[in-house]
C-alpha cells in the first residue's frame, strides 16, 4: 500500500468549511490520507459545524482551529480552499501540491431564524460531503 496523501483544507477562519471538509474528508480517506484543517486567521471551531456533523455521524467536537503556519513544515500533495476569501488572501505558502478550490456558501453568515440557519448549515455539510466523496473517488 502506498503512502497515504497530506492534505491541507485551507478557510479563512477555520472555523466551519474547513472543518466541515477535515471531518469528511477524514471518513472518506480513511487511510489513504492524512487530512489537516488551518484557516489564515483563527476563529474557534463553529458549534453549529459540531452539531450538524454529529446529525450526519461525524465528531468533529476534537477539532482544533490551526493557522497556516504552524503546517509550514509538512509536504503537501494536496491544498484545497473551500471559500474564495482564504484563495485570495492567502499568505504565500510554498508547496508542490497539487492545489484545488471550491467556495462553498458560509452557512455561519446566514441571517434568519433558528431553522432557516440549522437548513444552511445542513445543505453546507452536503455540499462539501459531495464534494469530498468524489475527491477522494477522483484523487487519492
Amino acid at each position: 500500500m502506498s503512502e497515504p496523501k497530506n492534505i491541507l483544507i485551507l478557510c479563512t477562519g477555520n472555523s466551519c468549511r474547513s472543518q466541515i471538509a477535515e471531518g469528511w474528508m477524514r471518513y472518506y480517506a480513511k487511510n489513504k490520507a492524512i487530512v489537516y484543517s488551518a484557516g489564515i486567521e483563527t476563529h474557534g471551531v463553529n458549534p453549529k459545524a459540531i452539531t450538524t456533523m454529529k446529525e450526519a455521524g461525524i465528531d468533529i467536537s476534537n477539532h482544533t482551529s490551526n493557522h497556516i503556519g504552524e503546517y509550514k513544515d509538512i509536504e503537501f500533495d494536496f491544498l484545497i480552499t473551500v471559500c474564495d476569501h482564504a484563495k485570495e488572501n492567502c499568505p504565500y505558502f510554498p508547496s508542490n501540491a497539487k492545489r484545488f478550490h471550491h467556495n462553498f456558501s458560509d452557512p455561519s453568515k446566514k441571517i434568519g431564524s433558528e431553522e432557516e440557519i440549522k437548513t444552511a448549515f445542513t445543505n453546507t455539510r452536503e455540499e462539501i460531503r459531495s464534494y469530498c466523496e468524489n475527491f477522494v473517488k477522483n484523487e487519492l
